[in-house]
């Protein structure tokens, strides 16, 4: 006797088989985020040891770069392990390559900090505003600077306990004063001429030609020319042809004349005794940096900052 197949049979064959076709495709979506999952931990884990590794690479050139017998030129201050793709390298400089903006503002030296401001794009009258307002945030006292704010306007601001009245313990406190926004949105790169640790004078022989510039009141071409000359005929810094100058030597190839030199002799200097140290250690694509401050590194050092850095 056969067996006759009804229609309605026949549709819940085909029923049954398009649910299979989607329990099949909802199997194969849940292996797929499953195995990307897998991956995506995987690499996670594996930054992590990267990360790891090359934090310890950094810390490597850390220690090297701190012996004092170790020179701003010397080999050892680049290394690599190319069997287990790891390396760092170091640099030594000096920290008074910047302007320390603690000193300057207690120096009250606003006619410096308003040419370089002037110098980044500022309207005169937004530079002088936020020159006294940086003063009027480190002073002991509530009298207010010319164009300054002091405690009433922060307050009004709704910022109680503003402005600290004392020197900036880091360069990120600058970002509380009055007007820093404007600052920020002309020259985002800000904090890389000013630091809070050197001795208070520029190094005449480690900064750039920019900085020494506004130091010294001289054209950018001056500036360049000096720093030439320090640099030696192949022109890069910390080689063996460098050739440092004394401060009186660097302020005549400047030009700088006995009138100005009351001004800017105070500003300016051929040593200082605080070291910047930076470390980029590499483990495969991974990179960290550590940064060191110290100070008297060729002496009994002092660590004054110490900061650790994701580099992309």
């Amino acid at each position: 006797m056969k067996r006759r197949i009804t229609a309605s049979g026949k549709m819940a064959s085909g029923s049954a088989l398009v649910a299979v076709f989607w329990i099949m495709a909802i199997l194969s979506l849940a292996v797929f985020a499953a195995v990307r999952v897998v991956y995506h931990d995987a690499d996670v884990a594996s930054a992590q040891i990267n990360g790891f590794d090359a934090l310890q690479a950094a810390e490597r050139g850390i220690a090297v770069a701190s012996n004092p017998a170790v020179e701003k030129m010397d080999p050892i201050l680049e290394w690599s392990d190319p069997d287990r793709d790891l390396s760092y390298s170091a640099r030594i400089t000096s920290e008074a390559a910047r302007f320390n903006i603690n000193v300057i503002l207690l120096r009250k030296d606003k006619t410096l900090l308003t040419d370089i401001f002037t110098d980044w794009g500022m309207e005169l009258q937004d530079a002088q505003m936020l020159v006294d307002n940086l003063t009027d945030w480190i002073d002991e006292g509530d009298l207010t600077e010319l164009n300054g704010a002091e405690v009433d306007w922060y307050e009004s601001q709704g910022r109680p306990n503003h402005p600290f009245n004392r020197p900036f313990y880091n360069l990120d406190e600058m970002r509380l004063v009055k007007d820093m926004v404007l600052l920020e949105q002309l020259k985002p790169d800000w904090r890389s001429w000013f630091t809070i640790w050197s001795e208070g004078k520029l190094d005449i022989n480690e900064a750039e030609p920019e900085l020494i510039s506004a130091a010294a009141e001289v054209s950018i071409d001056d500036a360049q020319d000096l720093v030439d000359h320090i640099l030696g005929p192949d022109l890069e810094r910390y080689t063996e042809d460098d050739q440092p100058v004394s401060l009186a030597e660097g302020l005549a190839m400047l030009g700088v004349s006995e009138f100005q030199s009351p001004v800017i002799t105070p500003r300016l200097t051929d040593k200082d005794q605080t070291t910047r140290i930076v470390s980029d250690g590499q483990a495969g694509p991974i990179k960290r940096r550590i940064t060191l401050i110290l100070k008297n590194r060729t002496g009994q050092p002092a660590i004054l900052e110490r900061k650790e850095e994701i580099i992309p």
